[in-house]
């Protein structure tokens, strides 16, 4: 790796980085997409189908839904005849335009420029003098502005139209195409309309808030970070009305200091914490950034998959109780995925802890990863741990009415999925590291290119090396002398017990060779151009098993690899087999072998359909030296091959 980035894309402490999330205060600073630039992998191969196929067939699905057409008709004032899609379709259309802006972001396309701007055209054509946006809202034949804030969206659109020009300015500062001023307008109209003296109420769906306060950041602009903290103020004081999943749903039953964990909704749950953290960081809220930190700590122990997915209620797409996560009935929304992520990495920022780190970790290779198919151009919604039948496939044409997971569809009545994919996936190199006033921190492994610039103005110049996860070696090289000491720290991941730290001079000499423990590891020194620093991270496969108090899978364990979760899938069982009569013995143990993890299973009976329950000694074990070693396949890659019957879980007996 040689690429050097542009000196006028150099990120320092006194210019905002290239990317989604820039407090104005934090403990470590995020590098953007001038000063990160993943170069290949695992993430690499994934930006490059976001580029090629993602986000034109997204862009097409928009239009030939009609989508983005509607702006077209609000312009021309023909709405509301020929208006397709649900309420908060144009959200989907914004979650494009911010796509596209990282993505210019990393390849100056100028192709995709092109239809930036070309969409933003559209869209500006479409907002009506006082800053309002909306086309299912506001016009004869509608229903009047702000009426419906339960299920409106109104607000969450413009959320979205706010992080698209977050991304377009910080991408590309300054740029003509006028979506920032379409974003201000709104914004504007919004601290008018719902400010103090305006009306008392939220949104249905939070997002709006997080998105207030980057623009506050982007702009300078003190209404909008008020605005969004009004808004988290208001949240769980009961404006919204009540409804039949209770006011849980849009978390309007606890204010957000209050609660001790994310509950309803798990899209609007994590949206809403993500938006208090910048509302905390920014103004000095040490209380409400505590309870955040406990709701987080609370609902990754206690009510997030072994994926990393959040959501085990299909009916309102919500959180459980504590240990309520029934893997067949795993919700597991890609999106709330992604919440996760924007709520842990803002976390991090805060506070540093690893542990974020690890939970953005598991929840990307595992939720962000899974969803879309190998071209690019399908989709999971949800994603269960467990599928019972095998699915059947999606008309590649055609429109999902179904969210539930079976095999992955082009688009859904309801698409927020993947344009929330391509946005994540374009946006991704500004997750890898970060920076402080004392050095660098890497917290996902993937190629890379780092150069940026520390406060006193030396220069952190650093090339990644690594096939991760296919294995573990993570080999950072010195590419310039930063002239004097500074600290280079990575995360070793909470499951990597035996990972080893080397530090080697630029002749290739081992300075230092040791034992380090899950967390982060530091190395402190005046790095000379060529030193190499190399992560090794244990890799072998091994089981894992549950907290007993998750109910739906006490007696079972799952293999992981990694940061990878691993499932059984009924492609490679004999015959075919359903995976509902696979079980393990209790001595049974993963193997690594041809590039693959294999393990004993075998099979029970399938010829009774007499009354299930009975002898708790009778039900027919599996013994260590029956059955047949098949192989596993990563979670992510599951349902490439057909349907299938799946299950993450295997039972021991």
């Amino acid at each position: 790796m040689s690429t050097t980035f542009p000196a006028r894309s150099l990120g320092s402490a006194a210019s905002a980085a290239a990317a989604p999330v820039v407090p104005a205060h934090s403990r470590l600073r995020p590098l953007g997409l001038h000063e990160v630039r993943i170069t290949g992998g695992f993430w690499g191969e994934r930006q490059r189908i976001n580029a090629a196929h993602t986000l034109g067939h997204v862009l097409g699905r928009l239009e030939s839904e009609g989508w983005l057409p509607n702006f077209d008709r609000a312009a021309a004032g023909t709405l509301p005849a020929g208006r397709r899609g649900r309420e908060f379709s144009d959200s989907e259309v914004y979650k494009y335009l911010e796509a596209a802006a990282w993505e210019i972001g990393r390849s100056d396309d100028a192709q995709l420029e092109a239809t930036l701007r070309s969409v933003v055209a559209r869209v500006a054509a479409a907002q009506e003098p006082d800053g309002y946006l909306n086309t299912r809202f506001g016009r004869p034949g509608q229903q009047p502005r702000w009426s419906d804030l339960e299920w409106g969206h109104e607000l969450y659109c413009l959320g979205h139209l706010f992080q698209a020009a977050v991304a377009r300015e910080r991408t590309r500062p300054g740029a003509d195409d006028g979506l920032l001023g379409i974003a201000r307008r709104a914004a504007d109209l919004v601290c008018e309309v719902f400010g103090p003296g305006g009306i008392p109420a939220v949104c249905g769906h939070p997002e709006v808030e997080t998105a207030l306060a980057e623009l506050a950041r982007v702009t300078g602009d003190e209404r909008y970070r008020a605005q969004a903290e009004l808004f988290i103020e208001r949240r769980g004081h009961e404006t919204l009305r009540d409804i039949e999943f209770g006011r849980t749903y849009f978390q309007d039953d606890v204010p957000v200091r209050d609660a001790d964990a994310l509950a309803g909704h798990a899209v609007r749950a994590n949206y809403l914490a993500a938006g208090a953290v910048d509302v905390a960081v920014d103004a000095g809220d040490d209380e409400l950034l505590g309870a955040l930190r406990g709701q987080w700590a609370r609902t990754r122990g206690r009510r997030t998959y072994i994926t990393g997915g959040q959501g085990s209620h299909h009916q309102d797409e919500a959180f459980g109780d504590d240990w309520e996560l029934p893997p067949d009935r795993a919700y597991s929304e890609t999106c709330a995925g992604i919440a996760s992520i924007m709520f842990s990495w803002r976390l991090l920022l805060a506070e540093g802890d690893a542990a974020y780190a690890d939970l953005i970790e598991r929840t990307l290779y595992n939720v962000v990863a899974t969803s879309p198919a190998a071209d690019g151009r399908s989709f999971f919604y949800a994603n269960t741990l467990h599928q019972r039948v095998p699915g059947v496939e999606a008309d590649p044409d055609g429109t999902s009415p179904r969210a539930s997971s079976s095999l992955r569809a082009p688009w859904f009545e309801v698409s927020c999925c993947p344009p929330n994919v391509a946005r994540t996936l374009a946006s991704l190199d500004a997750y890898v590291a970060t920076a402080d006033g004392d050095g660098v921190q890497l917290h996902q492994y993937a190629p890379a290119e780092i150069r940026t610039v520390l406060p006193d103005g030396r220069v952190v110049s650093l090339d990644v090396g690594t096939a991760y996860p296919a294995d573990g070696h993570v080999r950072v090289v010195v590419a310039e002398d930063a002239g004097g000491a500074w600290t280079l720290s990575l995360r070793v991941p909470e499951w990597a017990e035996g990972a080893r730290l080397r530090v080697r001079d630029a002749a290739g000499t081992v300075l230092d060779d040791d034992a380090v423990s899950p967390g982060r590891v530091e190395v402190r020194r005046d790095f000379r151009a060529g030193e190499v620093v190399e992560l090794e991270l244990p890799m072998a496969p091994r089981l894992v098993a549950p907290d007993p108090r998750i109910d739906a899978v006490r007696g079972c364990v799952a293999v992981e690899r990694g940061p990878e979760v691993l499932a059984l899938e009924s492609t490679d069982l004999p015959g075919g087999a359903d995976v509902g009569r696979a079980a393990i013995a209790d001595d049974a143990e993963p193997v690594e072998r041809d590039g693959r993890v294999w393990l004993r299973v075998g099979l029970r009976p399938d010829d009774s359909d007499g009354w299930p329950y009975g002898d708790p000694h009778g039900h027919g074990g599996v013994a260590a030296d029956t059955g047949e070693l098949v192989p596993l396949v990563a979670y992510h890659d599951w349902a490439n091959r057909g349907p299938s019957t799946m299950r993450v879980w295997l039972p021991v007996e």
